[in-house]
């Protein structure tokens, strides 16, 4: 459990900015992992004051606030109508409803875990990241970034007509990710996105004119893979193939 000095319920994001900057001050987003270490802060800012956790439709965009909990996202009518399933696919495997009842998309993009389902997904959607200060930043480019202390404050989801499969291989329900695979098409592009490799997730472009089975292999050697207590760098290889394969069939087959 992590331990606090100052609590600070931010009543603006340039408040909750400002004291970010001080050394040891932490942002809070669902404290879904950050409760499992041992951290001490010299404040804990707590964002929940801000009107972060609204999913919001535009023309072009989904804005998902960084409040927003996975269970929002699993369960909301104007994302399952135009995205189909995968949303819900990519986080009903996050140990529980309670738990996705708090977690974050905030945290769980900020985080850049390499086990993140969340992340995967939303690579192969193309979405972006708001941040106070650095502006909108594609979320493909925000991976590749150094933690730094400004406040990711909405993640975007593009409308583009995506048609998106999400598939992972687990040892056992609701554990982590031994491989994580989100495929999207739109407009002859192909994205597919790899995580848990156990790297964070990375993509691999190309477009519909590519066979399933051609694109999956392509997939598996432009990829790094390594090994941990999940499986081997060898066993994820041959997963990557198999499921960016399957994914790009179902796509085949809407």
């Amino acid at each position: 459990m992590f331990t606090t000095q100052n609590y600070l319920v931010a009543s603006t994001l340039d408040e909750a900015y400002e004291r970010n900057q001080k050394p040891k001050s932490t942002i809070l987003g669902g404290c879904g992992w950050l409760k499992m270490g041992r951290r001490a802060m010299s404040t804990a800012i707590d964002l929940s004051g801000l009107g972060l956790d609204n999913i919001t439709e535009t023309e072009d965009f989904f804005e998902l606030g960084a409040m927003v909990t996975l269970r929002q996202m699993e369960t909301h009518e104007g994302l399952s109508a135009y995205f189909g399933d995968c949303i819900a696919q990519s986080v009903k495997q996050i140990v529980g409803v309670q738990f996705r009842n708090g977690a974050t998309i905030g945290g769980s993009i900020w985080g850049r875990f390499g086990f993140s389902d969340p992340l995967t997904l939303f690579l192969a959607l193309d979405a972006q990241v708001v941040l106070h200060q650095g502006g909108v930043v594609a979320l493909s480019d925000f991976v590749h970034m150094p933690y730094d202390r400004d406040i990711l404050t909405m993640v975007r989801l593009p409308k583009r007509g995506q048609r998106t499969v999400y598939l992972s291989h687990r040892a056992a329900a609701t554990d982590f990710p031994v491989l994580a695979v989100a495929v999207s098409e739109t407009e002859g592009q192909r994205i597919a996105a790899v995580g848990a490799r156990p790297m964070r997730a990375e993509r691999v472009l190309g477009t519909d004119e590519e066979g399933a089975e051609v694109f999956a292999q392509r997939c598996a050697e432009e990829l790094d893979f390594a090994s941990n207590l999940r499986g081997s760098a060898e066993f994820r290889a041959h997963l990557c193939r198999v499921l960016v394969r399957r994914a790009v069939q179902a796509l085949e087959e809407v």
